[in-house]
């Protein structure tokens, strides 16, 4: 009997070490992240763009998704919002964009609270029915055990052509009366998030 009890108590310490371990998912938190681009006008004026309303998550499984409120622009100057939404982003039909990227939720999980990794990853945007695979260098800082900051590492390059906005960004130039607007945007990210 006690041998019989022995054997089923090593089966169930064997089934939990062998059992896939689950860890808990991350929500963003929109008031601490910033998702920022630059523009440049007429050949070398740069200004700086956010937008002010980012949804999201990291599920267990390590799958990072970020949701875009395109009419949320905030470029700071209330006309150029409006031309943004109507010329280039075209909310009325496309209200959102998305960034969606695998992560390594065991090296996130067992990350220690004041630790930074840093981690590359392969991601996609998807803007106007345009899906854009984009290679990102970041940073993954643990500040306490149910809260993480995500972050770029360096700008992410993205070209106008690449997301199908080249048309958009001839509309701002010529409605805009400027020589030229790159079609070339550097893009940045601190995304916080804090554990479901």
């Amino acid at each position: 009997m006690k041998s019989k009890s022995f054997s089923l108590y090593l089966c169930a310490l064997v089934s939990i070490a062998l059992a896939p371990t689950t860890y808990a998912g991350w929500s963003l938190d929109n008031a601490q992240s910033r998702l920022s681009f630059i523009s440049i006008k007429a050949t070398d004026i740069g200004e700086v763009h956010t937008f002010t309303h980012l949804d999201g998550d990291i599920t267990d499984a390590g799958l990072l998704t970020v949701r875009i409120n395109l009419a949320s622009v905030e470029t700071f100057i209330p006309i150029r919002n409006e031309r943004m939404l109507e010329l280039l982003f075209e909310t009325n039909l496309f209200p959102s964009a998305s960034i969606t990227a695998g992560l390594d939720s065991a090296s996130i999980e067992t990350l220690a609270p004041g630790s930074v990794a840093t981690l590359e990853i392969s991601a996609e945007l998807t803007i106007k029915g345009q899906v854009v695979p984009l290679t990102m260098k970041i940073f993954a800082a643990k500040l306490s055990q149910d809260k993480m900051m995500v972050m770029s590492q360096q700008p992410i390059l993205i070209t106008a052509a690449s997301l199908g906005l080249t048309e958009g960004v001839e509309k701002l130039r010529e409605i805009a009366g400027l020589p030229n607007i790159s079609q070339a945007v550097p893009v940045s990210f601190v995304l916080s998030f804090t554990r479901d």
